[in-house]
Protein backbone atom coordinates (compact mmCIF):
# COMPACT_ATOMS: atom_id res chain seq x y z
CA UNK A 1 0.00 0.00 0.00
CA UNK A 2 1.29 4.03 -0.19
CA UNK A 3 1.38 5.36 2.56
CA UNK A 4 0.25 8.49 2.22
CA UNK A 5 -0.26 9.38 6.47
CA UNK A 6 3.23 10.65 7.14
CA UNK A 7 4.58 10.72 10.52
CA UNK A 8 4.47 14.51 12.17
CA UNK A 9 7.89 15.89 12.93
CA UNK A 10 7.06 16.22 16.25
CA UNK A 11 7.54 12.01 16.08
CA UNK A 12 10.74 12.28 14.15
CA UNK A 13 12.85 10.23 15.81
CA UNK A 14 10.13 6.59 15.96
CA UNK A 15 9.86 7.35 12.28
CA UNK A 16 13.33 7.52 11.22
CA UNK A 17 13.73 4.66 13.23
CA UNK A 18 10.63 2.72 11.75
CA UNK A 19 10.64 4.32 7.54
CA UNK A 20 14.37 4.25 7.86
CA UNK A 21 14.83 0.28 8.90
CA UNK A 22 12.11 -0.31 6.35
CA UNK A 23 13.78 1.52 3.51
CA UNK A 24 16.74 -0.36 4.56
CA UNK A 25 14.66 -3.50 5.02
CA UNK A 26 15.05 -5.31 7.90
CA UNK A 27 14.74 -5.89 11.36
CA UNK A 28 17.30 -7.66 13.70
CA UNK A 29 17.41 -10.45 15.68
CA UNK A 30 16.23 -9.23 18.77
CA UNK A 31 19.36 -9.53 20.35
CA UNK A 32 21.00 -6.33 17.94
CA UNK A 33 17.41 -4.51 17.62
CA UNK A 34 18.90 -1.22 19.50
CA UNK A 35 21.85 -1.61 17.63
CA UNK A 36 19.95 -2.14 13.94
CA UNK A 37 17.82 0.69 14.37
CA UNK A 38 20.24 3.11 16.00
CA UNK A 39 22.31 2.99 12.62
CA UNK A 40 19.35 2.84 10.69
CA UNK A 41 18.02 5.71 12.16
CA UNK A 42 21.09 7.67 12.40
CA UNK A 43 21.94 6.64 8.57
CA UNK A 44 18.31 8.27 7.51
CA UNK A 45 18.74 11.29 8.88
CA UNK A 46 22.10 11.55 7.94
CA UNK A 47 20.70 11.58 3.90
CA UNK A 48 18.12 13.82 4.91
CA UNK A 49 20.12 16.47 6.18
CA UNK A 50 22.56 16.77 3.61
CA UNK A 51 19.57 17.75 1.10
CA UNK A 52 19.30 20.65 -0.68
CA UNK A 53 16.36 22.16 -2.50
CA UNK A 54 17.10 21.23 -6.24
CA UNK A 55 15.42 24.92 -7.24
CA UNK A 56 18.04 26.57 -4.77
CA UNK A 57 20.78 24.54 -6.69
CA UNK A 58 19.64 25.29 -10.00
CA UNK A 59 19.65 29.12 -9.35
CA UNK A 60 23.24 28.91 -7.81
CA UNK A 61 25.64 30.35 -10.04
CA UNK A 62 28.33 28.19 -8.13
CA UNK A 63 26.73 24.70 -8.79
CA UNK A 64 28.70 22.49 -11.41
CA UNK A 65 26.81 22.82 -14.66
CA UNK A 66 27.27 19.12 -15.51
CA UNK A 67 25.54 18.59 -11.67
CA UNK A 68 22.99 21.44 -12.95
CA UNK A 69 22.46 19.75 -16.51
CA UNK A 70 21.22 16.36 -14.87
CA UNK A 71 19.08 17.89 -11.78
CA UNK A 72 16.89 20.19 -14.40
CA UNK A 73 16.62 16.67 -16.21
CA UNK A 74 15.49 15.06 -12.76
CA UNK A 75 13.14 18.25 -12.66
CA UNK A 76 11.24 16.98 -15.70
CA UNK A 77 11.46 13.16 -14.76
CA UNK A 78 9.78 13.74 -11.25
CA UNK A 79 7.18 16.34 -12.99
CA UNK A 80 6.31 13.43 -15.78
CA UNK A 81 6.21 10.59 -13.08
CA UNK A 82 2.94 12.27 -11.79
CA UNK A 83 1.66 14.03 -14.61
CA UNK A 84 2.28 11.07 -17.38
CA UNK A 85 2.44 7.85 -15.22
CA UNK A 86 0.19 8.76 -12.32
CA UNK A 87 2.93 8.27 -9.85
CA UNK A 88 2.54 10.13 -6.28
CA UNK A 89 2.74 13.99 -6.71
CA UNK A 90 4.22 14.81 -3.51
CA UNK A 91 7.98 16.02 -2.29
CA UNK A 92 10.25 13.18 -2.99
CA UNK A 93 12.85 14.15 -5.56
CA UNK A 94 12.85 17.49 -5.56
CA UNK A 95 16.05 17.84 -2.90
CA UNK A 96 19.54 16.65 -3.79
CA UNK A 97 21.74 15.24 -1.54
CA UNK A 98 25.98 14.15 -1.64
CA UNK A 99 26.87 10.97 0.33
CA UNK A 100 30.29 11.22 -0.93
CA UNK A 101 30.29 7.41 -1.26
CA UNK A 102 29.19 5.35 -4.14
CA UNK A 103 25.79 3.80 -2.51
CA UNK A 104 23.66 4.94 -0.15
CA UNK A 105 22.82 1.66 1.80
CA UNK A 106 24.47 -1.89 1.80
CA UNK A 107 21.99 -4.59 1.36
CA UNK A 108 22.63 -8.16 2.94
CA UNK A 109 21.28 -11.32 1.21
CA UNK A 110 21.25 -14.67 2.33
CA UNK A 111 20.01 -18.41 1.83
CA UNK A 112 20.53 -22.19 3.44
CA UNK A 113 23.71 -23.63 1.19
CA UNK A 114 21.50 -26.04 -0.59
CA UNK A 115 18.17 -23.77 -0.99
CA UNK A 116 17.79 -20.94 -3.22
CA UNK A 117 14.87 -19.38 -0.36
CA UNK A 118 16.19 -16.02 0.96
CA UNK A 119 16.45 -15.55 4.68
CA UNK A 120 13.67 -12.77 5.75
CA UNK A 121 13.38 -10.30 9.00
CA UNK A 122 10.05 -9.25 9.78
CA UNK A 123 8.93 -6.55 12.28
CA UNK A 124 5.80 -4.22 12.78
CA UNK A 125 5.01 -1.26 9.80
CA UNK A 126 6.86 -2.91 6.73
CA UNK A 127 6.20 -6.90 7.83
CA UNK A 128 8.99 -9.12 6.55
CA UNK A 129 11.56 -8.58 3.81
CA UNK A 130 14.71 -10.60 1.87
CA UNK A 131 17.13 -8.20 2.86
CA UNK A 132 18.61 -6.01 5.17
CA UNK A 133 20.14 -2.80 4.95
CA UNK A 134 23.32 -0.69 6.22
CA UNK A 135 24.88 2.67 5.67
CA UNK A 136 28.09 1.66 6.21
CA UNK A 137 29.19 -0.79 3.98
CA UNK A 138 31.75 -2.77 7.43
CA UNK A 139 28.92 -3.04 8.70
CA UNK A 140 26.90 -4.93 5.94
CA UNK A 141 30.05 -6.88 5.40
CA UNK A 142 30.49 -7.69 9.00
CA UNK A 143 26.71 -8.28 9.24
CA UNK A 144 27.24 -10.96 6.19
CA UNK A 145 30.49 -12.61 7.63
CA UNK A 146 28.17 -13.17 10.75
CA UNK A 147 25.52 -15.21 8.65
CA UNK A 148 27.81 -17.21 7.14
CA UNK A 149 29.69 -18.26 10.80
CA UNK A 150 25.74 -19.62 11.21
CA UNK A 151 25.86 -21.46 8.11
CA UNK A 152 24.05 -19.39 5.44
CA UNK A 153 25.29 -18.07 2.54
CA UNK A 154 25.40 -14.18 1.87
CA UNK A 155 25.96 -11.70 -0.70
CA UNK A 156 25.94 -8.02 -0.07
CA UNK A 157 25.14 -5.37 -2.30
CA UNK A 158 25.34 -1.69 -3.38
CA UNK A 159 21.70 0.03 -3.69
CA UNK A 160 21.80 3.75 -5.13
CA UNK A 161 18.51 4.37 -4.06
CA UNK A 162 15.42 3.34 -1.95
CA UNK A 163 12.24 4.26 -0.76
CA UNK A 164 10.65 5.45 2.28
CA UNK A 165 7.14 4.40 1.19
CA UNK A 166 6.01 8.22 1.46
CA UNK A 167 7.03 8.42 4.98
CA UNK A 168 9.48 11.03 3.98
CA UNK A 169 10.40 12.84 0.69
CA UNK A 170 13.26 11.03 -0.84
CA UNK A 171 15.99 12.83 -2.11
CA UNK A 172 17.77 12.80 -5.32
CA UNK A 173 21.35 11.25 -4.42
CA UNK A 174 24.83 11.42 -6.17
CA UNK A 175 24.70 7.64 -6.09
CA UNK A 176 22.57 7.74 -9.20
CA UNK A 177 22.64 11.35 -10.26
CA UNK A 178 25.34 10.32 -13.02
CA UNK A 179 23.38 7.35 -14.83
CA UNK A 180 22.29 8.16 -18.39
CA UNK A 181 18.61 9.59 -18.92
CA UNK A 182 17.28 6.54 -19.04
CA UNK A 183 18.33 4.98 -16.24
CA UNK A 184 17.83 7.72 -14.21
CA UNK A 185 14.42 7.62 -15.31
CA UNK A 186 13.69 3.95 -14.74
CA UNK A 187 15.31 4.56 -11.42
CA UNK A 188 13.14 7.55 -10.21
CA UNK A 189 10.00 5.76 -11.43
CA UNK A 190 10.70 2.38 -9.68
CA UNK A 191 11.12 3.99 -6.23
CA UNK A 192 7.91 6.08 -6.67
CA UNK A 193 6.08 3.13 -7.96
CA UNK A 194 6.85 1.58 -4.35
CA UNK A 195 5.28 4.54 -2.90
CA UNK A 196 2.00 3.98 -4.82
CA UNK A 197 2.08 0.28 -3.42
CA UNK A 198 3.42 -1.96 -1.03
CA UNK A 199 2.21 -5.27 0.31
CA UNK A 200 3.39 -5.65 3.49
CA UNK A 201 5.31 -9.15 3.61
CA UNK A 202 6.02 -9.82 -0.19
CA UNK A 203 8.95 -8.32 -1.51
CA UNK A 204 8.76 -10.54 -4.79
CA UNK A 205 5.37 -8.63 -5.52
CA UNK A 206 6.38 -4.86 -4.25
CA UNK A 207 9.70 -5.35 -6.78
CA UNK A 208 7.98 -6.86 -9.29
CA UNK A 209 5.40 -4.45 -9.72
CA UNK A 210 7.69 -1.02 -9.60
CA UNK A 211 10.30 -2.88 -12.32
CA UNK A 212 6.63 -3.38 -14.23
CA UNK A 213 6.02 0.50 -13.47
CA UNK A 214 9.80 1.37 -14.24
CA UNK A 215 9.76 -0.21 -17.85
CA UNK A 216 6.99 1.60 -18.81
CA UNK A 217 7.29 4.53 -17.62
CA UNK A 218 11.23 4.91 -19.23
CA UNK A 219 8.83 3.95 -22.88
CA UNK A 220 6.71 6.77 -22.16
CA UNK A 221 9.53 9.20 -20.80
CA UNK A 222 11.53 8.30 -24.15
CA UNK A 223 8.67 8.99 -26.28
CA UNK A 224 7.27 12.10 -24.74
CA UNK A 225 10.80 13.34 -25.10
CA UNK A 226 11.33 12.28 -28.91
CA UNK A 227 7.97 14.26 -29.66
CA UNK A 228 9.15 17.20 -28.03
CA UNK A 229 12.08 17.55 -29.84
CA UNK A 230 14.80 16.50 -27.10
CA UNK A 231 16.17 13.94 -30.34
CA UNK A 232 16.46 10.53 -29.80
CA UNK A 233 20.02 9.81 -28.55
CA UNK A 234 18.49 8.98 -24.86
CA UNK A 235 16.52 6.47 -27.43
CA UNK A 236 19.41 5.30 -28.47
CA UNK A 237 21.62 4.88 -25.37
CA UNK A 238 18.73 3.36 -23.72
CA UNK A 239 18.08 0.92 -26.49
CA UNK A 240 21.90 -0.26 -25.97
CA UNK A 241 21.61 -0.71 -22.49
CA UNK A 242 18.07 -2.52 -21.97
CA UNK A 243 19.04 -5.58 -24.43
CA UNK A 244 22.62 -6.20 -22.14
CA UNK A 245 19.70 -6.36 -19.08
CA UNK A 246 17.46 -8.54 -20.29
CA UNK A 247 19.84 -11.08 -21.73
CA UNK A 248 21.83 -10.73 -18.30
CA UNK A 249 18.38 -11.30 -16.43
CA UNK A 250 17.58 -14.67 -18.44
CA UNK A 251 21.22 -15.85 -18.00
CA UNK A 252 21.09 -15.78 -14.22
CA UNK A 253 17.03 -17.20 -14.31
CA UNK A 254 18.79 -20.15 -16.91
CA UNK A 255 21.30 -20.96 -14.06
CA UNK A 256 18.78 -20.22 -11.63
CA UNK A 257 16.37 -22.66 -12.90
CA UNK A 258 18.66 -25.18 -12.99
CA UNK A 259 20.27 -24.98 -9.82
CA UNK A 260 16.54 -25.31 -8.21
CA UNK A 261 15.97 -28.12 -10.17
CA UNK A 262 19.35 -29.70 -8.35
CA UNK A 263 18.16 -28.62 -5.19
CA UNK A 264 14.87 -30.48 -5.47
CA UNK A 265 16.14 -33.50 -6.88
CA UNK A 266 16.84 -36.68 -4.62
CA UNK A 267 20.55 -36.24 -5.26
CA UNK A 268 22.87 -36.93 -2.22
CA UNK A 269 23.83 -33.17 -0.41
CA UNK A 270 27.30 -34.07 -1.56
CA UNK A 271 26.40 -34.59 -5.43
CA UNK A 272 24.06 -31.31 -5.03
CA UNK A 273 27.05 -29.29 -3.58
CA UNK A 274 29.40 -30.97 -6.98
CA UNK A 275 26.34 -29.58 -9.14
CA UNK A 276 26.27 -26.50 -7.41
CA UNK A 277 30.01 -25.80 -8.24
CA UNK A 278 29.64 -26.82 -11.76
CA UNK A 279 26.79 -24.26 -11.89
CA UNK A 280 28.33 -21.31 -11.08
CA UNK A 281 31.45 -22.47 -12.86
CA UNK A 282 29.04 -22.48 -16.19
CA UNK A 283 27.48 -19.28 -15.03
CA UNK A 284 30.87 -17.73 -15.42
CA UNK A 285 31.60 -19.13 -18.67
CA UNK A 286 28.08 -17.67 -20.45
CA UNK A 287 28.50 -14.57 -18.41
CA UNK A 288 32.33 -14.15 -20.62
CA UNK A 289 30.81 -15.24 -23.83
CA UNK A 290 28.25 -12.73 -22.86
CA UNK A 291 30.37 -9.77 -22.11
CA UNK A 292 32.34 -10.39 -25.35
CA UNK A 293 29.13 -10.06 -27.73
CA UNK A 294 28.44 -6.71 -25.83
CA UNK A 295 32.18 -5.85 -27.33
CA UNK A 296 33.51 -5.70 -23.61
CA UNK A 297 30.78 -3.70 -22.02
CA UNK A 298 31.61 -4.86 -17.88
CA UNK A 299 28.83 -2.87 -16.60
CA UNK A 300 27.68 -6.56 -14.39
CA UNK A 301 31.20 -7.18 -13.50
CA UNK A 302 30.49 -6.05 -10.28
CA UNK A 303 28.03 -9.06 -9.64
CA UNK A 304 30.75 -11.74 -9.97
CA UNK A 305 33.51 -9.54 -7.61
CA UNK A 306 32.21 -11.76 -4.85
CA UNK A 307 32.35 -15.49 -4.87
CA UNK A 308 29.01 -16.67 -6.19
CA UNK A 309 25.98 -17.80 -3.87
CA UNK A 310 22.12 -18.69 -4.25
CA UNK A 311 21.66 -15.56 -2.30
CA UNK A 312 23.09 -13.60 -6.04
CA UNK A 313 20.56 -15.93 -7.65
CA UNK A 314 18.03 -15.67 -5.55
CA UNK A 315 18.08 -11.75 -5.04
CA UNK A 316 17.55 -11.14 -8.40
CA UNK A 317 14.48 -13.62 -8.96
CA UNK A 318 12.94 -11.08 -6.46
CA UNK A 319 12.93 -8.12 -8.60
CA UNK A 320 11.42 -9.75 -11.66
CA UNK A 321 10.07 -13.08 -11.50
CA UNK A 322 6.26 -11.53 -11.27
CA UNK A 323 6.98 -8.97 -14.09
CA UNK A 324 5.48 -10.91 -16.81
CA UNK A 325 2.17 -11.21 -14.93
CA UNK A 326 2.59 -7.29 -14.02
CA UNK A 327 2.43 -6.40 -17.58
CA UNK A 328 -0.05 -8.75 -18.78
CA UNK A 329 -2.54 -7.35 -16.12
CA UNK A 330 -1.47 -3.77 -17.72
CA UNK A 331 -2.32 -5.00 -20.70
CA UNK A 332 -5.69 -6.25 -19.91
CA UNK A 333 -5.96 -2.83 -18.56
CA UNK A 334 -5.92 -1.32 -22.21
CA UNK A 335 -2.29 0.35 -21.07
CA UNK A 336 -4.06 2.70 -18.82
CA UNK A 337 -1.79 3.16 -15.41
CA UNK A 338 -4.27 4.17 -12.75
CA UNK A 339 -6.66 1.48 -13.80
CA UNK A 340 -3.38 -0.74 -13.15
CA UNK A 341 -2.48 0.79 -10.23
CA UNK A 342 -5.77 0.04 -8.99
CA UNK A 343 -5.95 -3.68 -10.07
CA UNK A 344 -2.45 -4.11 -8.70
CA UNK A 345 -3.59 -3.32 -5.20
CA UNK A 346 -6.83 -5.37 -5.65
CA UNK A 347 -4.58 -8.52 -6.19
CA UNK A 348 -1.92 -7.23 -3.57
CA UNK A 349 -4.72 -7.74 -0.69
CA UNK A 350 -5.73 -10.67 -1.74
CA UNK A 351 -4.44 -13.39 0.85
CA UNK A 352 -1.22 -14.85 -0.20
CA UNK A 353 -2.41 -18.44 -2.01
CA UNK A 354 -5.09 -16.39 -4.05
CA UNK A 355 -2.61 -13.76 -4.96
CA UNK A 356 -0.47 -16.02 -6.20
CA UNK A 357 -2.63 -17.74 -8.21
CA UNK A 358 -3.86 -14.75 -9.85
CA UNK A 359 -0.59 -13.49 -11.02
CA UNK A 360 -0.01 -16.98 -12.08
CA UNK A 361 -2.81 -16.95 -14.11
CA UNK A 362 -2.19 -13.76 -15.34
CA UNK A 363 1.60 -15.16 -16.45
CA UNK A 364 -0.13 -18.13 -18.28
CA UNK A 365 1.74 -20.48 -15.80
CA UNK A 366 0.75 -22.72 -13.11
CA UNK A 367 -0.47 -21.41 -9.36
CA UNK A 368 3.08 -20.72 -7.72
CA UNK A 369 3.04 -22.22 -5.03
CA UNK A 370 6.47 -21.99 -3.66
CA UNK A 371 8.62 -18.99 -4.48
CA UNK A 372 12.24 -20.15 -4.54
CA UNK A 373 13.33 -16.53 -3.54
CA UNK A 374 10.83 -14.98 -1.36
Amino acid sequence: MAWRDRAPWSRLGLAAALTAALASSGCAWWRDVPAYYWQSAAGHLSVMRQAQPIDALLADPATDARLREKLALVVEIRRFASASLGLPDNGSYLRYADLKRPFVIWNVFATPPLSLKLQQWCFPVAGCVSYRGYYDREQADAYAQRLRDEGLEAYVGGVPAYSTLGWFDDPVLNTFIGQPEGELARLVFHELAHQQLYVKNDSMFNESFATTVEQIGVERWLAAREAQGHGSAAREAWQRHAPRRTQFIALLKRHREALQAVYESPLSDAEKLAAKTATFEALRRDYAQLRAEWGGYAGYDRWFAQPLTNAHLASVSTYTELVPAFRALLAAQGGDLPRFYAQAAHIGALPRPEREAALAALAGGPSVAHRAGD
